[in-house]
């Protein structure tokens, strides 16, 4: 069952997106709505119904891109005529994926085992429009700073780690957690600025600073 659209807009924004499709956000993530708010988009939030489990073996990369996709399609059904984007998150470290903690115990784990050492984060990103549908996946690594226990439990008390990927939330409290990011922020945050202007071309539209602009795409183009 998808959620009800909630319309969400910058104050700011510039209105090249007149005439253009609706844009539809199929992700419940706050952080991802933030991102594409600065960016200066309209949009509506339709969060997606999908199973997030990763399949046995099934590659941190493959796994974001497969739900993203998912998710996309999903919200596709109904809003056939938008913009559709969808994305998902996870971290990455000593071949295990860390998702959103269960609850504080877990994030208690998670956030230990990421103390004093270096993760990878893969956030998948996926654009559909025209009947179309293109995707990809982009990568950062984060070094943690040696956290005491104290300071994991004082975190995690603060309530940010619980829906998270990895149990914590770089644009949050948790950003004092984090030695360096090597890689693109926005990665890390879930939603790839960077990705998402060089993905939306394939679906018929360019970025433009405050908005979109369409673009006819050659016929039988199917990214």
């Amino acid at each position: 069952m998808m959620g009800k659209a909630v319309p969400t807009a910058s104050p700011d924004a510039v209105k090249r997106t007149a005439g253009l499709p609706d844009i539809v956000l199929a992700s419940a993530s706050p952080r991802r709505a933030a991102v594409l708010r600065m960016l200066g988009l309209t949009f509506s939030v339709v969060p997606a119904d999908v199973e997030e489990r990763r399949e046995q073996g099934e590659p941190p990369r493959r796994y974001v891109e497969r739900l993203s996709r998912a998710k996309v399609r999903r919200v596709m059904a109904v809003h056939a005529d938008a913009l559709v984007i969808g994305g998902d998150t996870v971290v990455a470290t000593d071949g295990c994926v860390l998702e959103k903690p269960r609850d504080g115990a877990e994030a208690v784990r998670m956030l230990s085992s990421l103390s004093g050492s270096e993760h990878e984060v893969f956030s998948g990103l996926t654009v559909a429009a025209h009947g179309r549908i293109a995707s990809n996946v982009a990568a950062a690594r984060v070094i943690f700073r040696t956290l005491t226990r104290e300071v994991i439990e004082a975190y995690v008390a603060t309530g940010e780690p619980l829906d998270k990927a990895g149990a914590y939330g770089v644009q949050g409290i948790g950003a004092s957690l984090v030695e360096r990011i090597e890689g693109d922020y926005y990665t890390v945050v879930g939603l790839s600025v960077a990705a998402f202007v060089d993905l939306i071309p394939a679906v018929g539209f360019e970025y433009l600073p405050g908005g979109l602009a369409a673009f006819a795409l050659p016929e039988g183009r199917r990214p």
